[in-house]
């Protein structure tokens, strides 16, 4: 007879994680939505400048009227005055919703376009001094902390740059510039929050607000130029990341969802719901329902 002792312990099933990554203007946010409300989900943020409150314009927050009733967790949830989050923090913070989503029998669905910070909540081994995406050497990793299933959201970069271009002119048309001189006549011309005051447009628009001689036509043009180009060097940097944890052995489920972003482009009413039923939301269903039902 073998005794208590003797007996291997029993393997504690991991939590099931949903992670929904891909650059900036791809469609994260409208896709994890989607997906909670098929699966009793939740959302997680991994974003890192949305994780601060304020600038909501500017950082792209998804209005609660648009969050269609489902939660969403580490949004507006970090003090900007105390600094930037550092990664290891978020591991911690992300961790314990996971954790609290899966207690309730609900779907934790990470999303965001901080892939150091999904790279710091996935590591089953993370170590602050580690930088994953510099260098090219690369450290074996092992499996993820969590049960996860990886859904990259992609649009072709032609695509994806005409879009992000006439995104930042949507958000001047929604009060990006009120926003901004709110922001700056609190904060003055001194950066003085590390955290939020890294959110694209903020140091574009700096001298131009805080420089009353600088507040000229051409100054505006050249820094809204500059904060689309920012925005477009983000992008691509999101994308290099991305596969660069697909090399690190991640297996990530690829949705191209350049179609769906074309017909946006068209400017036609409803132009983008069938290329991205079809080329997004169903395989991406199909693959959550078969990850879910799976047992680890």
């Amino acid at each position: 007879m073998v005794s208590c002792q003797e007996c291997p312990a029993a393997a504690v099933p991991k939590e099931k994680l949903v992670v929904v990554m891909g650059a900036t203007g791809t469609g994260k946010t409208k896709l994890a939505i989607e997906l909670s409300l098929m699966f009793s989900g939740e959302v997680v943020n991994s974003d890192k400048i949305q994780i601060y409150p304020g600038l909501d314009i500017a950082s792209n927050k998804i209005a609660p009227a648009k969050q269609r009733g489902v939660p969403h967790h580490l949004i507006d949830s970090y003090d900007s005055a105390s600094g930037e989050l550092p990664a290891a923090e978020y591991r911690s913070l992300a961790g314990d919703k996971i954790r609290e989503i899966s207690a309730r029998g609900r779907v934790p669905i990470l999303t965001g376009g901080s892939n150091s910070f999904i790279y710091a909540l996935l590591a089953d081994q993370f170590d602050p001094d580690y930088e994953p995406f510099l260098g090219e050497e690369m450290r074996e990793e092992g499996p993820p902390q969590y049960d996860c299933l990886l859904i990259w959201v992609h649009v072709d970069a032609e695509v994806l740059a005409e879009h992000l271009d006439r995104r930042v002119d949507e958000m001047v048309r929604e009060g990006l510039m009120d926003e901004l001189g709110d922001f700056f006549a609190k904060e003055g011309a001194k950066e003085q929050h590390l955290g939020i005051g890294k959110t694209i447009g903020v140091s574009e628009f700096r001298t131009y607000f805080t420089d009353k001689e600088q507040r000229t036509p051409s100054v505006y043009e050249a820094a809204l130029a500059a904060m689309k180009e920012n925005t477009r060097i983000l992008s691509e940097k999101q994308i290099q990341k991305i596969k660069r944890l697909q090399s690190m052995g991640w297996p990530l489920l690829r949705m191209d969802a350049t179609a769906a972003v074309t017909a946006y482009l068209s400017g036609e009413d409803g132009a983008m719901a069938v290329p991205w039923q079809r080329d997004v939301v169903e395989p991406s269903t199909i693959a959550v329902a078969q990850f879910l039902e799976m047992k680890n």
